[in-house]
């Protein structure tokens, strides 16, 4: 149980850590603050703490070759957003983000600019956060870290659950337009979900601009409209 306290808690705190890096980098290339990152509800992006993980299970060895540590460093994280790309494809039939625009991309899953920012990445986790969590976690006692862990681990896991039952019965309407034309009816079941899960909704669509939903080219757009015209009908209300 410690063990397992050890490792969440440190694929917690840089899923966090990472949520905040999407915010800045995404802030700074709109000139705007830019808040709604991620799949999740909370502030965490957890395919960063499952890089995080990888880092601390295979780049120890190298830590006295910065070099190698790069590298590798590179390659696992790249490995891992091109499976996670994949994978989430294959379960929503949506593209969540595209490196199309970007040059040396693979398929617009991964390019090579962002895969230099894994290689760096590697550097800060190895050398200069693992070193301060190891430390800070040292001076807190085994039944407190458990404490702390599972309490947010429950936190999490709702949020997991939530967060997929809102994608699939997305997906499910998505399916229902596809095989009606997105008739009269149907477009009226759609606006009362989203509707009831205008928030997450709208920041999802935010997180994932860039997002396809394969089949339906134009939906993305068509639930932007719906999330802004019920957006502003609540501010006329309130």
């Amino acid at each position: 149980m410690y063990q397992f306290s050890y490792y969440f808690l440190w694929f917690l705190i840089c899923s966090i850590l990472g949520w905040m890096c999407e915010v800045t980098c995404c802030s700074m290339n709109e000139r705007r603050f830019v808040y709604n990152r991620g799949f999740l509800v909370g502030p965490y992006c957890p395919v960063f703490g499952v890089g995080s993980l990888l880092m601390v299970f295979f780049l120890g060895r190298y830590q006295k070759d910065p070099v190698a540590l790069f590298v590798m460093g590179a390659v696992i994280c790249t490995i891992l957003e091109y499976l996670t790309s994949y994978i989430m494809e294959k379960m929503f039939k949506t593209r969540w983000w595209d490196y199309y625009d970007h040059h040396f991309n693979i398929q617009g899953r991964v390019c090579l600019d962002v895969s230099l920012c894994f290689g760096v990445a590697g550097w800060v986790v190895i050398y200069l956060l693992l070193p301060l969590y190891q430390s800070l976690i040292s001076k807190i006692s085994h039944a407190l870290l458990i404490g702390i862990a599972l309490t947010l681990f429950i936190f999490f896991l709702a949020d997991v659950i939530f967060s997929y039952i809102v994608i699939f019965k997305l997906q499910k309407n998505v399916q229902l337009i596809n095989k009606k034309d997105a008739t009269k009816e149907i477009k009226q079941e759609v606006d009362r979900y989203i509707d009831h899960y205008r928030i997450f909704i709208s920041r999802l669509l935010k997180s994932f601009p860039k997002a396809k939903i394969y089949h339906s080219r134009d939906l993305i757009e068509k639930l932007k409209v719906i999330v802004a015209n019920r957006k502003k009908r609540h501010q006329k209300k309130s």
